[in-house]
């Protein structure tokens, strides 16, 4: 008997990641994307915001200091995300764009515009774009 008779053919399965959906239906997600003056923050998160998908900051994606909040590092950030969740197989997004707020500006930085629209441009569909900067009620 040869040694080539014994052999078994390996079969490798495909590895399916996020929940399972029909054809052609859209997986949502929430993306969080905070955009102060010294960072930008992109977090998605599943659709109740509970389970952590993916984070990124602008700061993880250049060197210097100066160019955390640029946005270059927030579309650096974005296109990360957007091809984290194209592998878990999400293919629609929620957004939620925040700025600094409460007592200081209430003006997104310059990186959430960027963020946003890196996002969109990824192929990514985009559901709702809400604006979830903290306003107090007792201070101008």
């Amino acid at each position: 008997m040869s040694k080539k008779a014994g052999k078994t053919e390996k079969v490798e399965e495909v590895v399916q990641l996020g929940p399972k959906i029909a054809e052609g239906d859209d997986l949502f997600a929430v993306a969080h994307i905070f955009a102060s003056f010294n960072d930008t923050f992109v977090h998605i998160t599943d659709i109740s915001g509970r389970e952590t998908i993916c984070r990124v900051t602008g700061g993880m994606k250049v060197r210097a200091d100066r160019d955390e909040a640029s946005p270059y590092a927030a579309m650096m950030a974005s296109q990360d995300v957007a091809e984290r969740c194209k592998q878990i197989g999400i293919t629609a997004l929620h957004i939620k764009l925040r700025g600094t707020g409460g007592n200081k500006t209430k003006a997104p930085g310059p990186g959430g515009q960027a963020a946003l629209r890196a996002l969109a441009r990824s192929g990514l569909k985009i559901g709702r774009i809400e604006d979830v900067t903290p306003i107090p009620t007792d201070s101008t």
